[in-house]
């Protein structure tokens, strides 16, 4: 009866013209155009979900110490297309797990010292005859692969890539671009975000489209305005040309019916203090709906505006189908950071939901003009909490509870309001915070109930601001102009994701440390901008060695650093227990299930644990969580994500968890779902990282 449905609807859409999709595929990042991630596969079901057991597991052998795989796969024909922790593109057998090809960018490129990052993803293009690409991306290089041989489709730009600063800006050739997630697919275009730098090296976000088959640039919008261009105002002075970021890291959406591509974008730059960029910066954190065909734009929604907490949007947004009052609504579904989900009709940008402007403190840094309101949507409901207080610190134990209040005495910080502004004079607790609320895994919608399911972190983090300066040994300055966000003033790094650097005298020599710094490795960025002596002397900084050279005789490598941050953020450190808790009540990671239709919570479940709490009879807290869900019509959201190092099964309907397995290494990424000769599997990414081991394995689940 189900499938009778659902082919009456297809050729329902298929009579008015409409491109129907096909929810028993996952043929795209978020597993169908709509960005669902969601599954209509029901083989796999609450009865029998409890019988799941390995399929097969694939080891690519390429981990390193803090290597990471965030890919979701596709599968075409068939085929699971995916890449490995040192961004090698493979493609496997999908029954069976077993190596058909795979693929070493570095070969085209030149090298296995270009830094590439991590890879969410990859892209799927075919004529409909004998033309079948891979696009994916390694560091600032986009790349054309066939898919049957994995070969370089060498007619495609550059004799298979394109490098993503060409036609950037000519000035920024060196600086940081990398496209982390995987590009849109329109007709005959494919539509490219990047990842930036976050300080003030930024190149700028504009978001670009290419021709799928000749590599060649298409169309460009530029999301930090140009002069005359809608929006330009919004950038003070000449701040449109010095600033970088507004980019779309996070993936778009597109409508292939309407024609609109749904892009959100990050921050500008610098993210902490916007002195150089007075105004409310279009289209930086916004939702920008663009005509997928030209690049123009239809319309926006700023969700912060000049951004001093780095909101990023961090993800692409859902396509869904709701009733409001008592009338079908198209909408596009944007999940934030700060756990807001926005909603918006699809062609106009209207808000389905109302959205209140609220007064928010303001910056008392000198140069600092931030918005007096920021948005607030009346619904949905938020799916976390919004702010801590001292109610919210810690219960686990009245010692840690007691260690958390002190330190938070000594450090004489501010709590409370989710719109705290850096302050020089007195630190504060930054909650919704850096890694959400929502985060790049993204959320599920599930066309049957309307029901959008999300993952949250509730993790707390404290955010210091100092007044820059230069320092008396130059390479100081050049480090905390570069370094000091992610490793700390004090180089002592977070204990995770950003390694202590005070020890690299002894471990490292001046050679390879430059290196280092130059090509990037594993998760650092490549800092060849920087120039040559400058390098030097961040390195002689880094390793103690004595330089005569001062701050006053730095060369600075271009106009869009020609001025330094006034205030800098000390580093990024979460609120954490001394033995790694986070210092707010449990629940620390919860999956979330919101009705769409009328912007409530529907059920709340504690994702993930910590073993030895749970045995010291504190009920599961939910730990941290990276990747997102996958909703099936057989009434499961699937999730890994959790720093526990396994994949759950939720009842979708109540939030119950009926089943769950454990993973060879952390599953920080989201599911696939798909079917090969009528058998359901799900595949996850086991890269770990994050805080937890690393990994090298995809797992795939089936039935026996």
């Amino acid at each position: 009866m189900k499938h009778l449905l659902s082919l009456l609807i297809a050729i329902c859409l298929l009579s008015c013209n409409e491109i129907p999709i096909d929810y028993t595929q996952w043929r795209t990042y978020g597993g169908t155009t709509d960005a669902a991630r969601y599954s209509s596969l029901d083989e796999i079901n609450v009865d029998n979900v409890q019988n799941l057991q390995v399929a097969w597991e694939f080891h690519s052998g390429d981990s390193t110490k803090r290597s990471q795989i965030q890919c979701q796969p596709i599968i075409i024909d068939g085929v699971l297309f995916a890449t490995t922790p040192q961004i090698k593109l493979i493609a496997l057998d999908a029954a069976t797990g077993k190596q058909k090809w795979f693929f070493n960018p570095f070969e085209l490129l030149g090298g296995e010292n270009s830094w590439a990052g991590t890879n969410r993803g990859v892209t799927y293009w075919t004529d409909g005859k004998s033309d079948k690409r891979i696009i994916f991306t390694a560091g600032s290089f986009m790349m054309a692969i066939n898919a049957e041989t994995g070969k370089p489709v060498t007619s495609f730009g550059d004799g298979g890539k394109v490098d993503l600063h060409k036609d950037l800006t000519a000035e920024m050739q060196d600086f940081l671009i990398v496209s982390n997630t995987p590009g849109t697919i329109y007709k005959d275009l494919i539509i490219m975000g990047m990842r930036l730098s976050e300080g003030l090296d930024a190149a700028p976000g504009h978001v670009r489209a290419y021709d799928i088959r000749t590599g060649e640039q298409r169309w460009i919008f530029h999301t930090i305005p140009h002069p005359g261009e809608f929006g330009y105002e919004t950038w003070g002075g000449n701040s449109w040309k010095n600033i970088g970021g507004a980019n779309n890291w996070a993936g778009m959406t597109v409508d292939e019916n309407k024609g609109i591509v749904y892009v959100p974008t990050g921050s500008a730059t610098y993210d902490f203090w916007g002195g150089y960029r007075p105004g409310d910066n279009l289209f930086a954190n916004s939702l920008v709906a663009l005509n997928a065909e030209t690049g123009e734009r239809i319309w926006h929604y700023q969700t912060i505006h000049h951004d001093v907490w780095d909101r990023d949007l961090p993800t692409n947004p859902n396509l869904i189908t709701i009733q409001k009052d008592g009338n079908k609504v198209e909408a596009v579904a944007q999940i934030t950071k700060q756990g807001f989900v926005f909603v918006f009709d699809r062609k106009t940008g209207n808000p389905i939901f109302e959205i209140n402007e609220v007064n928010v403190p303001q910056s008392t840094l000198d140069d600092e003009i931030t918005s007096k309101t920021q948005p607030v949507p009346t619904l949905p409901q938020p799916f976390m909490r919004q702010t801590f207080t001292k109610k919210d610190i810690t219960d686990i134990s009245p010692e840690h509870n007691k260690e958390i209040s002190a330190f938070l005495i000594e450090k004489n910080a501010k709590i409370g309001s989710m719109w705290m502004v850096p302050d020089d004079k007195q630190p504060h607790v930054m909650f919704p915070g850096f890694d959400g609320g929502g985060e790049w895994g993204g959320a599920a919608f599930d066309p049957e109930t309307n029901l959008l399911y999300v993952n949250a972190n509730e993790m707390p983090w404290l955010i210091e601001t100092v007044l820059n300066h230069k320092y008396e040994n130059a390479g100081q300055t050049i480090y905390a102009n570069n370094c000091a966000n992610c490793h700390g003033l004090d180089r002592k790094g977070n204990g995770g994701a950003f390694p202590n650097l005070t020890a690299l005298k002894g471990k490292y020599d001046y050679n390879q440390v430059y290196n280092l710094i130059t090509n990037g490795k594993g998760a650092m960025p490549a800092f060849k901008h920087i120039p040559e002596n400058d390098r030097k002397l961040l390195v002689n900084f880094l390793l103690d060695i004595k330089t005569e050279i001062n701050a006053d005789k730095i060369e600075l490598s271009s106009e869009s650093t020609n001025k330094t941050p006034k205030y800098l953020m000390k580093g990024y450190k979460r609120l954490l227990t001394k033995d790694g808790y986070p210092g707010i009540k449990p629940p620390w990671g919860t999956l979330n299930a919101i009705d769409m239709n009328t912007g409530k919570i529907v059920w709340k479940s504690v994702l993930g644990e910590y073993k030895e709490l749970t045995e010291r009879g504190i009920a599961p807290t939910g730990t941290e969580n990276y990747g997102g869900p996958a909703v099936t019509a057989g009434g499961l959201v699937f999730i890994a994500a959790t720093k526990d190092e396994k994949i759950r099964a939720f009842d979708k309907k109540t939030g119950k968890v009926l089943w769950q397995a454990d993973l060879p290494a952390a599953g920080h990424a989201t599911p696939a779902v798909y079917a090969i000769n009528g058998k359901q599997f799900i595949v996850i990414a086991c890269g770990g990282g994050k805080g937890t081991k690393s990994g090298d394995a995809y797992v795939a689940f089936a039935l026996p």
